[in-house]
């Protein structure tokens, strides 16, 4: 695809940038297909190694993810219903399931959906176009990870999630990438590099912390918390220069994991949150997470 014909402007009522012109739904649909189907041609063991391969450093963030639900309604999640869009393989529907929740999820891929069924959740097969696809479920928790950036009309998503979705009082939690911040900038002209993050017609919106909150804010949830992740950027201000380099790319990621995880295991998980929300504060941090409540 051309990406060329595309530019970036930003939203006239919430300020986050958006590709212009909008891709058509059959440009999009045939991007994803031939995505998917390139980089996985069959679901095999290596895939799902590729998937479990930082699955405890992805099940404590979701561990995370399941003690800050707990406080913000203040209620346990055993018999919780959880609708995850864009579930994937499945694999954050499973650590939920073992919290004792119930789960339901959807993603356009069917190979995906299939993993994820035959292994017991309640999933189906369906686009973007529309969340109600559990027609008359409300959710006590809707997820949103690293889904946002890729819809067509993120306002409307967000609105029909409001209203046919959520519980009065459920919980919505977006991930989305943190783009344009500080660190990337600085990484990008320290290594006179384009803006590799701009990735049409994959990505069709751009966040920070900030103008994701005013989304939220004007679509009328509730913003209670808001958490970065580590600012990976940092990396390219050292030297390392992982841009087009998956095997240092690599290297990064685990070593990032890696702090994580040390400060979890010698008893500092408490530091490591109150750093990921003052870097979400100053619009710093590789993702920004956003904990919203339906009024």
């Amino acid at each position: 695809m051309d990406h060329t014909k595309y530019k970036l402007e930003p939203n006239p009522e919430y300020g986050f940038l958006q590709i212009k012109p909008t891709p058509s739904a059959e440009e999009i649909t045939q991007f994803y297909a031939a995505e998917f189907y390139n980089a996985y041609p069959k679901f095999n063991d290596s895939a799902l190694e590729v998937q479990l391969l930082d699955k405890e450093w992805l099940d404590a963030n979701r561990n995370d993810m399941c003690i800050t639900l707990t406080e913000i309604t203040g209620e346990s999640l055993t018999g919780k219903k959880i609708l995850d869009i864009g579930c994937g393989w499945g694999q954050a529907l499973f650590y939920f399931q073992q919290q004792g929740m119930l789960c339901y999820g959807f993603d356009p891929a069917p190979e995906a959906v299939a993993y994820a069924s035959k292994n017991g959740l309640n999933v189906i097969t369906a686009g973007m176009e529309k969340m109600d696809v559990f027609e008359g479920h409300k959710f006590d928790v809707v997820t949103l990870l690293n889904v946002l950036e890729h819809l067509a009309d993120p306002v409307a998503t967000l609105r029909e999630i409001r209203d046919k979705l959520l519980k009065t009082k459920g919980v919505l939690i977006i991930d989305v990438p943190n783009e344009f911040n500080a660190f990337q900038l600085a990484g990008r002209n320290t290594h006179k590099l384009e803006d590799w993050w701009i990735a049409p017609p994959g990505h069709l919106n751009y966040f920070s912390k900030d103008t994701l909150c005013r989304l939220l804010v004007g679509l009328g949830y509730e913003v209670k918390l808001t958490k970065s992740s580590f600012p990976i950027e940092m990396f390219l201000l050292f030297g390392d220069n992982y841009v087009k380099d998956s095997q240092l790319g690599r290297k990064c990621h685990e070593r990032r994991m890696a702090f994580e995880m040390n400060l979890r295991k010698t008893g500092h998980k408490e530091t490591l949150d109150k750093l990921y929300q003052s870097l979400a504060d100053i619009n710093l941090g590789r993702q920004i997470t956003a904990y919203a409540v339906r009024g």
